[in-house]
């Protein structure tokens, strides 16, 4: 189509494991072999599926394989997938930082990246001087740039430290400069990576405003990663799913929003991620208990169950705080809950401890939900900190004890009440 401005071809990406470069002179006159009798390169046939919770197979792995997808002129396409799923690997391709193995891109106009925080700023220059480099960098002449120079300056809010070398910026002052000269400059093709969560939240609205802006208002395209789902779902038209280096969604916002949480969305059983060993105390398991058995992380609707925390203590402490935030699947913090609210006092003895949090008729509609809990001491010192490490999922429920389920999506939660005519 006319309107088609960017074009991806059975795009792959391969890597070699474990070392830099091609490895042994072998390979290197194994490739040359090949091209010089015009054939693809041999090793292309062999990569291993980019699955990174799985031991390696082989010495290459595919990081893309067989990529298609178009974008229209003024779409905002949303990237979205877990850590290592492959995102990043395709807006490199799309930017030209790095080549596919196999292919091709089609595009219309200039595009401009933020990838990394800093991406293509020079230390040494000053903000000012960092605004004409990158203009250069993305085609546009001085006099352009110069049009331009104030209403970079005001948005990215470096005005008092503009004449300032960038290697003196914090990193959320470089994401801020970096993003006013992407977004003023105009590109046919904006790409962000996630850099916008180095920025403050005031900012990040400015942000997505901008994006909107030139989008709507501009036919500007954006091609968008985030793992903010609300951002993504207040930004983008339709997203792509990737999963092990594959699309597995290509659709609009909201069923690819539910397809990236189904990913690995629920867990049977709790596990840490992280270095427990020098901590004195720790968050040792997480639990839904339900009528005295384990819930295995889904419940109804309506449901009465208890949060068992069982906590292991090298000594004994009183009065911690024990602070529990559930979190829907956009990330949106819709519940805290907390034993000083409620005025419980806990004490942990040495060894191990349960903390049972029970919540009645719980009022959330179907979805996947998430549980940070914060373990603090008497005095506000942190003792530790799980964030959204435990899930589960909530199906529809009785809960206004009707005999219908509550599936109703509208809202956010269910609240017991009544209606009815005065006389």
């Amino acid at each position: 189509m006319s309107n088609t401005i960017l074009k991806v071809s059975n795009i792959s990406k391969q890597y070699r494991l474990g070392l830099v470069g091609t490895g042994t002179l072998s390979h290197d006159l194994n490739r040359w072999w090949y091209a010089i009798r015009g054939k693809d390169d041999p090793f292309l046939k062999v990569g291993g599926v980019n699955d990174r919770s799985q031991s390696a197979k082989g010495d290459y792995v595919w990081a893309l394989k067989d990529i298609n997808f178009e974008v229209e002129k003024g779409e905002v396409l949303g990237i979205i997938g877990k850590n290592g799923a492959g995102k990043s690997t395709l807006l490199k391709l799309l930017s030209r930082v790095t080549s596919p193995s196999t292919g091709e891109i089609k595009t219309k106009g200039k595009i401009a990246s933020l990838l990394e925080v800093g991406t293509g700023f020079h230390p040494e220059l000053t903000g000012l001087e960092n605004i004409y480099l990158n203009g250069a960098i993305l085609g546009m002449t001085k006099s352009e740039i110069k049009s331009k120079e104030q209403d970079i300056i005001e948005f990215s809010g470096c005005k008092m430290y503009i004449d300032t070398p960038v290697k003196r910026y914090s990193s959320g002052m470089r994401v801020r400069l970096a993003f006013a000269v992407a977004a003023f400059l105009e590109p046919d093709i904006l790409v962000i990576d996630e850099v916008l969560a180095v920025g403050d939240a005031e900012f990040q609205k400015k942000a997505i405003g901008k994006m909107q802006d030139i989008s709507k208002g501009g036919g500007r395209t954006v091609l968008f990663v985030s793992h903010n789902m609300v951002a993504v779902q207040n930004l983008c038209s339709r997203c792509i799913v990737l999963e092990n280096g594959r699309i597995v969604k290509n659709c609009g916002t909201q069923e690819a929003i539910s397809a990236y949480l189904s990913i690995g969305a629920i867990t049977s059983d709790f596990s840490r991620t992280d270095d427990i060993a020098d901590k004195n105390v720790y968050i040792d398991d997480v639990s839904l208990i339900k009528d005295g058995v384990k819930s295995h992380n889904v419940i109804k609707s309506g449901d009465h169950f208890d949060l068992l925390v069982q906590i292991k203590s090298k000594m004994a402490l009183q009065k911690i705080s024990v602070e529990v935030g559930i979190d829907g699947a956009n990330g949106e913090r819709l519940v805290y809950l907390s034993n000083q609210l409620v005025e419980s006092e806990i004490n942990l003895t040495e060894g191990n401890n349960k903390v049972s949090v029970k919540i009645p008729d719980f009022p959330f509609l179907p979805g996947d939900y998430s549980v940070t809990i914060n373990l603090k001491e008497n005095n506000g010192a942190k003792l530790d900190i799980i964030k959204n490490e435990f899930r589960f999922r909530v199906e529809g429920g009785d809960f206004y004890k009707t005999g219908k389920l509550n599936t109703n999506s509208r809202g956010k939660y269910l609240v017991a009440h009544e209606i009815f005519k005065l006389q």
